[in-house]
């Protein structure tokens, strides 16, 4: 029975609010595990008490990191909040549960001689190179989320314009401009793109815009392993994930000039607030350089 109430749970997250795969994933494995500490307290889901949630939260506070304990308690929050709802119980034990604080971290933005190496260091001889060469100047030129560029399919792309169609958070679209090398690495790509696509292979997904080496739709974790292994080649000393990416873009921008607002339309956020940390991040930057040049400093 709590199994049916977690799957009723994760389908009205997919249907009704539209959250990411990726949320999807981890708000199961959380609600798996709390369904688990429960059980092996003979206590069901739907009879746990706010002591029960506080008891299933404490036993992690030494294995898992703040960010980790305040998703959990994301999950459990927003499950219970969806049974009382749905009348499965009369309230939420878990409506007065705080959230552990977490460390403002600021977005990690790499130099622009770094992402200039980072973009070069695919081989576009190579089939899966051009590919990658592809993903990685689309990624840092235009800002996408991880999950909204392995989203892209052949029709969200107007080569022609110079532009892409995005499905951000909460499925809403907005179209994003390509950089020139983007484009560029793009036209490359789409000429040979249809070799992986010769050989017949389960799961091939034509429509994608970036596949893998069967012809199926590359995945979230394949474009993460293959950055790491292209900055790992170029001894940067320094750990570039593709969020980072988004982060320069973001941190670039506003450094050329860019005002926030535009910023904020390109990157996707819902609130201002959020694209307002790149400011901290600018006015870090050019304090480190006052400090080092100015002779009152």
């Amino acid at each position: 029975m709590s199994s049916d109430h977690i799957e009723a749970f994760l389908h009205y997250l997919q249907v009704a609010r539209a959250v990411s795969p990726h949320t999807l994933k981890a708000y199961r494995v959380d609600l798996k595990q709390l369904a688990e500490y429960l059980g092996n307290n003979a206590v069901a889901l739907t009879h746990a008490n706010h002591l029960h949630l506080r008891g299933f939260l404490g036993v992690q506070a030494a294995t898992h990191s703040a960010a980790t304990r305040a998703r959990r308690l994301a999950a459990v929050k927003s499950f219970y909040k969806f049974l009382a709802r749905r009348k499965v119980i009369a309230s939420s034990p878990a409506r007065r549960m705080k959230s552990p604080k977490l460390p403002n971290r600021l977005p990690r933005a790499i130099p622009v001689d770094d992402a200039f190496a980072v973009m070069e260091a695919p081989d576009d001889e190579r089939l899966l190179g051009a590919r990658d060469h592809a993903m990685l100047e689309v990624l840092y030129g235009s800002g996408v989320r991880l999950a909204e560029l392995c989203g892209l399919s052949l029709d969200s792309l107007d080569i022609g314009n110079g532009m892409i169609r995005v499905l951000g958070k909460g499925n809403k679209e907005r179209v994003v401009p390509l950089s020139e090398p983007a484009i560029e690495s793009l036209r490359h790509w789409l000429l040979v793109r249809p070799a992986l696509l010769a050989k017949p292979r389960p799961k091939q997904d034509p429509t994608a815009l970036f596949l893998n080496f069967r012809g199926g739709r590359l995945s979230t974790r394949s474009v993460a392993r293959h950055l790491d292994t292209y900055v790992r080649s170029l001894n940067l000393g320094r750990k570039v994930s593709p969020h980072a990416l988004r982060h320069s873009f973001a941190t670039h921008l506003l450094a050329g000039g860019a005002d926030i607002r535009s910023i904020q339309e390109l990157l996707g956020h819902a609130s201002l607030s959020t694209t307002q940390r790149y400011t901290h991040v600018s006015f870090e930057q050019l304090q480190k350089v006052y400090d080092k040049a100015h002779p009152r400093a």
